[in-house]
């Protein structure tokens, strides 16, 4: 599979594999504060962590089959992160960010919607959690709107996060938010 191969598609989306030289693009994805003010540590991220995460997320890919997706639009443009990867080692957890410009449209939803579908018919888990930051509005709307439920807060890097579950029976009984 190349990069450009799509693992996932919906109307408006293509996820696909990073590029080892997507560093950079990556590292500007989190380069304002408006894009990590949720984020642990509330920094724009150095290249250095960028390189980390993408060495990172290739290696969850090659183990687990899953992880944080480049994802880009129709017309091949640049548009986020979104995916499921692990969490520590019993579960999953669903995570995504998306370019400032494309907040608004509905993209995180549909992102997040296509990722549950995609992640039960391949019967990774029973389940997935995904948390955001208590102030993050927009983001639990989302996690609302595909079908999780909000369960116990978690400590993340001395935030507590509110946090929320999606399991395979919630999904199959939830229509699809888009």
């Amino acid at each position: 599979m190349t990069s450009e191969s799509p693992i996932l598609k919906t109307p408006r989306l293509r996820f696909v594999m990073w590029d080892e030289g997507d560093a950079a693009l990556l590292q500007q994805l989190h380069s304002t504060p408006a894009t990590t003010r949720y984020l642990p540590g509330n920094a724009p991220w150095s290249l250095d962590k960028a390189e980390d995460r993408l060495r990172g997320w290739l290696e969850e890919q090659a183990r687990d089959g899953t992880t944080k997706y480049k994802l880009l639009a129709e017309d091949g443009g640049f548009v986020g992160r979104a995916g499921i990867s692990r969490f520590g080692s019993e579960e999953f957890e669903l995570g995504y960010s998306l370019r400032e410009e494309t907040w608004g449209k509905g993209l995180a939803t549909e992102a997040a919607s296509a990722l549950a579908d995609w992640f039960f018919a391949r019967e990774f888990a029973s389940g997935f959690i995904a948390f955001t930051h208590p102030e993050n509005i927009a983001s639990q709307q989302v996690l609302r709107k595909i079908g999780m439920r909000e369960r116990a807060p978690i400590l993340i890097d001395g935030v507590l996060d509110t946090a929320y579950e999606l399991t395979a029976g919630m999904r199959s009984g939830k229509p699809s938010a888009l």
